[in-house]
């Protein structure tokens, strides 16, 4: 049987000021192309990161700085909160060295991929963002796509998604396991997730067809999620607002998503 691997947990902490969550391991389980850190830095501070082999994309959660590269200052913007504001970000090419400078105090986060390509730096502004409002009644939510298929880039497709209290998200469940281009290409993905109010919960599912993968999990405040295989719906307890960072990536840049066809009802009549 396929090894699955589930919520990773994470808390905040202070230090080290990046946090290497999860890391693509170069054709290893659990991931072979994508991976999620975490940079926090206070008023002031600095940190310099070097991508080997792997493209980047910056995502301001909140605060205000800016990046240098070769040489140059670009903007990181200021994003007061990653609930009601669209993102700023930063795409860095392969084997980039840049350095993050917070001007307020800073979250952002970095989701990799492994990428041997050539590329441009290309700066995401809130404007820039693809606003998707999917879904109705309890389904219903808000998807921003940051990185899409639009700005080039070699693997990584990311964005978030904004899921009112009670509602269901990824909805009706889809996966993108298969691998038979054109017509389906397989992505791994990454959840990362935020709750407002702090101490809500969520709860995913995942599972497959024929149910030999079928499991739940409780999702808190700061867990990220590795998705490999299956259908993966989430739902946020009453209450509490769910924000999820989503990264995908491939052997190719496409998003061709299969819907559980038991719950396709759903969406045909809408």
């Amino acid at each position: 049987m396929e090894t699955v691997y589930p919520v990773i947990k994470f808390k905040y902490q202070q230090t080290p000021k990046l946090l290497s969550i999860v890391h693509p391991s170069m054709g290893k389980p659990p991931l072979r192309y994508i991976g999620f850190s975490l940079l926090n830095l206070n008023v002031g501070e600095s940190h310099s990161i070097e991508i080997s082999q792997m493209e980047c994309l910056l995502l301001l959660l909140k605060g205000k700085g800016w990046v240098e590269y070769k040489g140059k200052k670009i903007p990181l913007g200021e994003r007061k909160s990653f609930l009601g504001e669209k993102a700023w970000a930063i795409y860095l090419p392969p084997n980039s060295r840049f350095t993050i400078y917070a001007e307020k105090e800073l979250e952002a986060g970095l989701c990799l991929a492994v990428a041997d390509g050539k590329g441009e730096v290309a700066v995401v502004r809130p404007e820039d963002v693809r606003v998707r409002k999917v879904g109705e009644g309890n389904f219903y939510r808000e998807v921003h796509d940051v990185l899409g298929e639009d700005i080039p880039a070699q693997r990584l497709l990311v964005g978030e998604t904004f899921n009112p209290p009670g509602n269901w998200s990824s909805y009706p469940p889809h996966r993108h396991d298969e691998h038979n281009p054109p017509e389906r290409i397989r992505l791994e993905e990454i959840y990362h997730f935020r709750l407002e109010p702090q101490q809500g919960f969520a709860l995913m599912r995942l599972y497959d067809d024929g149910l030999s993968l079928n499991q739940a999990f409780v999702i808190e405040n700061r867990d990220t999620v590795i998705i490999t295989k299956g259908y993966h719906p989430v739902v946020s307890a009453p209450g509490y607002s769910l924000y999820y960072l989503w990264i995908l990536g491939g052997e190719e840049r496409k998003l061709l998503p299969i819907n559980d066809p038991v719950h396709q009802w759903v969406m045909d009549r809408i």
